[in-house]
């Protein structure tokens, strides 16, 4: 296939094979505009995602929680409801929306794993992936939007305006190689599966576990 033909013929085309790609920088996603990105949200010792995740796998009700906890990679595997550790990502019959899970042992853990803000929202964007003829969708967690908590004459709000990681600051994103070789990290190697304390469950046993 040829990813990059010009598809407009009326102007001039540079035809060379020796475009030195050095110094190039990968501009992250995370500066971008993303309504419709895949997104994982932790705030307030719950997590949800955004509708893109649901609407990209309409006809699944169940799904698990991996963790890499080396190489700081979240997933989100579709699956059934009787498999251990699923729980119900979504709710609702007409309008179908996201359903926010409580789980507090397990955002204590993605916390101090990544020594976040235990007062902050941080959003994760992913992408669909598709491999051994599965889906999953992959979040990385070390890519966060930070959202600060901030108390304002003694209220709480969450700034609107999102954050990045420090040492974002003097760069657009990585470098064109390092971008390639991310491409090729393997996404089953080194995952636990999370048993997620989710609302339902809250319900019928009367206390969090």
């Amino acid at each position: 296939m040829e990813q990059n033909k010009a598809a407009d013929n009326s102007g001039e085309v540079i035809e060379t094979e020796d475009f030195d790609y050095d110094g190039f920088q990968v501009v992250r996603g995370e500066f971008f505009a993303h309504t419709y990105e895949p997104s994982f949200i932790f705030n307030n010792s719950k997590f949800y995602v955004n509708s893109a995740c649901i609407n990209r796998l309409p006809d699944i009700d169940y799904v698990q929680i991996w963790v890499n906890s080396d190489k700081k990679v979240l997933a989100i595997k579709p699956c059934d409801e009787s498999d251990k550790d699923s729980f119900k990502w979504k709710t609702g019959t007409k309008k179908i929306v996201p359903k926010k899970i409580s789980c507090q042992i397990f955002y204590a853990k993605i916390y101090s794993l990544m020594g976040w803000n235990f007062n902050n929202r941080y959003k994760l964007l992913g992408k669909l992936v598709h491999t051994n003829g599965e889906y999953l969708f992959v979040f990385d967690l070390k890519t966060p939007e930070i959202f600060e908590r901030k108390n304002v004459d003694g209220k709480e709000s969450i700034s609107r305006k999102a954050s990045f990681p420090e040492d974002w600051k003097n760069h657009f994103g990585i470098s064109v190689k390092e971008h390639q070789k991310n491409l090729q990290i393997s996404i089953y190697n080194g995952y636990a599966v999370y048993s997620i304390q989710n609302k339902d469950q809250e319900d019928n046993d009367g206390h969090e576990r």
